[in-house]
C-alpha cells in the first residue's frame, strides 16, 4: 500500500514526533511505501490565498498528487483548543480542494451533497491532549472527533476513519508512552494490512 503520513507539531524532538517516526518505521516493516511529511520542517505555507500563487505551489501540487494516489492516510497532531494547528488547518484548505478530493455534480451549484473523490478507504488520525477524556467529553464534546470523520474525511470519500487520542501527555511518564508508542505501532499493524 502507499501511505501518506502528516505530521504536523511545530516542535522537533516532540512526542508527536516520536509517534509519527513510529509508525513511519512501522508501514516501512510492514512494506509499504511511505509519503511522509512533516508540515513545519516542509515550511508548507498555511495560508490559503485566491491567488494563482496556490495553483503554482509546488509543495501544494505534490501533496494533491499523493493524497489522490494514495491507499491510507495517517494524521499526527496535536489537539490546540479543540482544533488541529493552524498549519494543518491550511494544509487542509490547500490539499483537500474541490476536484481533488471532492466534487460536486455537473449540475450543482456547490450547495448540494458532494461526492467524495479520494482514493483511499481508511484513515488513522492520532492526537496528543493534555485534556483528561471526562473533560473533553462532558466540557467540550470532542470536537476534534466532528472534524476529521464528519466534517473533513468522509466529505472526501474516506469512509473509515479510526482516531486515537493519547491523553493527558503533561502528565505521562517514560512507560506511559513508550505504551503509547507500541499501541500506535500495533493500530497501523491492524488498520492498514
Amino acid at each position: 500500500m502507499q501511505i501518506m503520513l502528516i505530521l504536523a507539531h511545530p516542535k522537533k524532538g516532540s512526542f508527536n514526533h516520536a509517534i509519527a517516526e513510529r509508525i513511519h518505521d512501522g508501514l516501512q516493516r510492514l512494506g509499504h511505501s511511505v509519503w511522509y511529511h512533516d508540515l513545519y520542517e516542509e515550511a508548507f505555507d498555511a495560508v490559503y490565498r485566491f491567488e494563482k500563487a496556490d495553483q503554482e505551489d509546488v509543495l501544494v501540487q505534490m501533496h494533491r498528487d499523493q493524497l489522490i494516489s494514495c491507499d491510507g492516510l495517517i494524521i499526527v497532531h496535536p489537539n490546540w483548543w479543540g482544533q488541529p494547528p493552524a498549519i494543518l488547518k491550511g494544509w487542509i484548505d490547500k490539499v483537500l480542494v474541490e476536484d481533488v478530493a471532492y466534487g460536486f455534480d455537473p449540475d450543482d451549484n456547490g450547495s448540494g451533497v458532494p461526492v467524495g473523490l479520494l482514493r483511499a478507504k481508511q484513515a488513522l488520525i492520532i492526537n496528543t491532549s493534555n485534556t483528561p477524556l471526562e473533560r473533553e467529553q462532558t466540557v467540550f464534546q470532542d470536537p476534534l472527533e466532528m472534524i476529521w470523520k464528519n466534517c473533513v474525511l468522509h466529505y472526501c470519500g474516506i469512509e473509515n476513519v479510526e482516531r486515537k487520542v493519547f491523553r493527558v501527555i503533561a502528565d505521562s511518564t517514560y512507560e506511559d508512552r513508550r505504551a503509547w508508542l507500541e499501541e500506535a505501532e500495533s493500530m497501523v499493524r491492524q488498520y492498514f494490512v
